[in-house]
């Protein structure tokens, strides 16, 4: 279980990250790109599965495609929004093949951070991107 809290073995959880895309080979993709870098990642195929990992305690950074079937990445978080598990310690980044950001976001700029990374995207960014928005979690989990 990710958690940013102590756990029953009293280890604190840091923030981690999750992939939420239709795509396996995106998953399978960023999944092994972050892990090479020691980055504690979950996978989810879409909206349910992210869901999921909300209700059990998920803390960190969400990479979300935009584009996916049944509820798309915009539709999800309207989702968490409605089950109320969104929490200043997610950050929530938008994966797109679009070049510019989509109106969907509208309503929803207090949640998202107003950054997309595009597929493909180059790794040494994706990586850099997502370190520097765990040390900003870390931060906000420290009070700082």
């Amino acid at each position: 279980m990710n958690k940013t809290m102590i756990d029953e073995n009293m280890e604190i959880r840091l923030p981690s990250v999750m992939i939420v895309d239709d795509e396996e080979c995106i998953r399978e993709t960023v999944y092994e790109l972050l892990a090479s870098e020691g980055i504690d990642t979950v996978v989810a195929d879409g909206c349910e599965q992210c869901l999921q990992h909300l209700r059990n305690g998920f803390t960190g950074v969400i990479l979300m495609d935009v584009m996916m079937p049944g509820k798309n990445g915009w539709q999800t978080i309207k989702e968490m929004r409605r089950y109320d598990l969104l929490s200043p310690r997610q950050m929530i980044i938008m994966l797109t093949a679009l070049d510019t950001p989509d109106q969907q976001m509208d309503g929803l700029q207090d949640v998202v951070i107003d950054y997309y990374i595009t597929k493909p995207f180059d790794p040494s960014q994706m990586i850099k991107s997502v370190r520097n928005y765990l040390a900003c979690l870390r931060h906000v989990q420290a009070g700082v």
